[in-house]
């Protein structure tokens, strides 16, 4: 059987599942696991192509959370074991002042690629003596959004050098107020595009969002008191800190511990993810370096500080945010107002975990902390069921030898021992009732 099956996308979700599991001689039960469509129901057809079901992560709740002296409950979304218990850890260790943040405007930037152009300076100039005219042709094409409060802000010109010679690009500089604002930014791009064709007799290529949204950063910063840390431990995060900011190769892991939080609220909430994380690397390399997108100073007191920015372009309006039932409710538990409290609140959980990382390497190592919940995740990956897992775990733990095969043995002898438990339960319930089994009448 062949992939290129014509009509795939025409045919029914049902259908679909039908023509997949012949192609991959799926099992009744691989099908089974596929026909489950959790909360998405039908609605999961509407939001991509060639749907045949739906796949889940945990969603989990970060307790402890103190941001701008409020108090929050944060969703995450997310695979990886420890990551929600230790943000939470983090934030009760920050208690109680807890973390502040900041955040610029909503500001995105859309791109125009203009090429074919001789002149490159003359291109400028000519687009800059009509920068009136342009923001002019573009100041309602959006009125919702103008209205309330965004819309194009100002317009800015770069001139770069390519493998395909010199190329203008044109940014336009757009709020897009609560939301993430691809959609908005596209669409003026590509309405002003033929408009910059005819002023320069270049032509425009590309028109999009760009995701290094460094006019929409968000900062925060959070104090642990030296006495929930002691010395040693301060200082032992401050040289693990240092390590990250001088090799690249350090930060890469460092940022992915941020990320782990940054993600897990984005995905909870139904944000394009993907979008802030290749904004966040990307403002990683502004110097020309990769470095840490946190860092941390001791105070005149002695206590750690902690300090995150990276660009945010999340929204709490429009896309996936306004139809996915379970976005819609996380987004009611954190009771957020706008789209930079969003932001806000997943930079502290960047921070929380990343912070929550250094200190469990330096204090423990990281193995220890996961130890106890990648048992369990072995344990069930090898078909332990409801307490059998628990107990298989325990003695992984116990053991310190958490493999798949040491998990399989555990079971098995696990099941044989209930298996022979049983037997002598049933044997002494029958011994006692008598040897046909049915309890003895008394003599009246």
């Amino acid at each position: 059987m062949k992939s290129d099956i014509s009509g795939f996308h025409k045919l029914s979700v049902k259908k679909r599942l039908k023509v997949v599991g012949e192609f991959s001689s799926l099992s009744k039960d691989d099908l089974n696991v596929l026909k489950h469509n959790s909360a998405l129901g039908e609605l999961a057809n509407k939001m991509i192509e060639n749907v045949i079901s739906t796949t889940q992560l945990p969603l989990g709740i970060a307790t402890n959370f103190r941001i701008n002296n409020k108090d929050y409950l944060i969703p995450m979304a997310i695979e990886e074991t420890s990551v929600v218990a230790a943000a939470s850890h983090a934030a009760k260790l920050a208690r109680p002042a807890g973390f502040t943040a900041e955040s610029d405007e909503p500001v995105m930037i859309g791109q125009i690629q203009l090429t074919g152009i001789k002149n490159a300076d003359l291109a400028k100039k000519k687009i800059l003596d009509r920068k009136k005219e342009i923001m002019k042709r573009l100041e309602n094409k959006d009125s919702i959004l103008v209205k309330l409060g965004g819309g194009l802000k100002d317009l800015e010109i770069r001139e770069i050098d390519s493998a395909r010679g010199k190329m203008i690009i044109v940014h336009l500089i757009i709020d897009v107020r609560d939301a993430m604002g691809a959609n908005a930014v596209n669409t003026y791009c590509e309405a002003i595009a033929p408009f910059l064709e005819e002023i320069t007799g270049g032509r425009s290529v590309l028109k999009i969002i760009s995701n290094l949204a460094v006019h929409r950063l968000v900062r925060a910063t959070a104090t642990w008191k030296k006495e929930v840390l002691d010395e040693a431990l301060i200082e032992g995060m401050l040289d693990a800190a240092a390590f990250a900011g001088a090799d690249k190769f350090r930060a890469a892991t460092h940022n992915k511990g941020v990320m782990n939080g940054v993600d897990a609220v984005l995905i909870a909430t139904g944000n394009d993810w993907r979008a802030v994380e290749a904004g966040a690397h990307a403002y990683a390399t502004t110097t020309g370096e990769y470095l840490p997108l946190t860092w941390y100073e001791k105070n005149k007191r002695g206590d750690l500080v902690g300090h995150i920015e990276l660009p945010m372009a999340v929204g709490i309006v429009g896309g996936i945010t306004s139809i996915h039932p379970v976005a819609k409710v996380s987004l009611k538990i954190l009771q957020v107002k706008t789209s930079r409290e969003l932001g806000e609140l997943a930079a502290c959980v960047g921070l929380a975990n990343n912070f929550a990382a250094l200190r469990a390497m330096v204090k423990e190592g990281i193995s220890k902390g996961h130890m106890k919940l990648h048992a369990t995740n072995i344990a069930a990956s090898v078909g332990a069921h409801d307490d059998e897992i628990d107990a298989v775990a325990k003695r992984l733990v116990a053991e310190g030898n958490i493999t798949m095969n040491r998990a399989h043995e555990i079971l098995k002898q696990m099941r044989i021992e209930m298996t022979k438990e049983n037997i002598e339960k049933i044997l002494h319930i029958k011994k006692r009732n008598g040897k046909n089994g049915k309890k003895k009448k008394k003599n009246k």
